[in-house]
């Protein structure tokens, strides 16, 4: 049995692209498209059994006819061509109210032949051409769907998430014991578990979550975990295998330096052990590059625009078609014979691109009359932000860290 597992599509991020002239959609969008193709043609050649997302599917949880059309097409060459597809909901998959339905739920209403969706925990027995095979969801709950009011009144958000952990191994133990041990089984999750490795979710996440310990999904009642929701591709465990396919396309710096695919995973049975045999392989998609190029100036520099240039040019086959971030580190009294123009007339080639430069100043931050000891956190985090950022965006981070501050005391009592 062969299943084809991916997860974190993203359609809908827009982020670092532009409007394309020939169907006035964003590049971004299309590059997504793209990495979505991708799947579905290696699906259909290599006559998968089964295709498993896990979670994901848009960048918002509105999103637009145009992003639906272009992912209902594509779920459809699999379901005309036989291969059933499991679409899990993940976070941004869900509504903003609790009558609201789910980005993927039209295709379970509409009874698309096929495609099973799934917006609750439990267990589905989807036919394949080579058998069947079980799969314990697990998809994204939103606090309230799961805890009262009551059991978590006058709890911290962290004694919140605990309660909401044991919640989501109860689900997962529950269904373990109605698993037919003849039939292949898998858990498919859209879940944080403790041990991964972030990247570009991390800046799609609000606030702190729910972690599920690896013991927790790890069960050997289970052929393969697949999980979705952090973006950078892994494997937690081996036996039995617990991976996350990662997100399929770059979608910011943070995974500038990580491949993006898929994971095809073969069960087959042992026949001299009696058991089930599980391998599984990682297969990178084509996808758009990110690329930072980082240059520091010194202060002797006689023709700072020149070293930006260079600097450039020698990466030149790196930064053709790719979304570039220039870094520049300069002294303050030479910023001012950077010039610009010349540095983005380099960068044409570019897919999209950005300039940041750090300047660096001889200042000293005082602290006023009081020393080390004897200023307060919040006063010495105020004093530091003022000093190096806009009043705006000092005001912002001065309210993040105030909460940081706050939570840490509560936590030591």
């Amino acid at each position: 049995m062969k299943i084809l597992h991916f997860a974190d599509l993203h359609l809908g991020v827009e982020s670092y692209g532009r409007i394309d002239r020939a169907t006035g959609l964003s590049s971004r969008f299309l590059d997504i498209q793209f990495a979505l193709d991708q799947v579905i043609d290696y699906a259909l050649e290599n006559k998968v059994d089964l295709v498993l997302f896990c979670g994901d599917a848009y960048q918002s949880r509105e999103p637009s006819q145009t992003q639906q059309r272009e992912f209902a097409r594509r779920i459809n060459r699999l379901s005309i061509s036989g291969i059933p597809i499991f679409l899990l909901i993940g976070n941004h998959d869900l509504p903003n109210a609790i009558g609201r339905a789910t980005t993927c739920e039209i295709f379970d209403t509409l009874a698309i032949k096929n495609v099973y969706v799934s917006n609750r925990p439990e267990i589905h027995r989807i036919p394949t051409k080579s058998g069947t095979i079980q799969i314990v969801s697990l998809p994204w709950l939103r606090r309230s769907a799961v805890l009262s009011k009551e059991a978590t009144k006058n709890l911290s958000l962290e004694q919140i998430n605990q309660k909401l952990q044991q919640v989501l191994t109860n689900i997962i133990d529950a269904n373990v014991p109605k698993l037919d041990p003849e039939l292949p089984s898998m858990l498919a999750a859209h879940v944080w578990v403790s041990g991964a490795k972030v990247g570009s979710e991390r800046s799609m996440t609000i606030g702190q979550e729910h972690v599920l310990l690896l013991s927790n999904v790890a069960n050997p009642a289970f052929d393969y975990v697949a999980l979705g929701h952090i973006h950078k591709h892994q494997v937690l465990s081996h036996n039995p295998p617990v991976v996350y396919s990662g997100s399929l396309e770059r979608l910011d710096f943070s995974d500038e330096e990580d491949d993006k695919g898929f994971y095809l995973v073969e069960i087959e049975p042992d026949l001299e052990k009696g058991k089930r045999r599980v391998s599984f392989e990682f297969h990178p998609v084509t996808g758009r590059r990110f690329f930072t190029i980082y240059i520091n100036i010194e202060p002797q520099d006689a023709n700072p625009t020149s070293t930006v240039l260079t600097a450039i040019t020698e990466q030149q086959d790196k930064v053709r078609d790719a979304i570039v971030r220039v870094q520049i580190g300069l002294p303050a009294e030479i910023e001012g014979q950077l010039r610009d123009n010349d540095i983005r007339i380099a960068l044409k080639e570019t897919h999209y691109f950005t300039i940041a430069k750090d300047i660096k100043r001889e200042t000293r931050l005082r602290l006023g009359k009081g020393t080390a000891e004897e200023i307060t956190p919040p006063d010495a985090l105020k004093t530091y932000l003022e000093s190096n950022f806009t009043p705006e965006r000092a005001k912002i981070l001065l309210e993040y860290g105030e909460k940081l501050i706050q939570e840490q005391k509560m936590r030591q009592g």
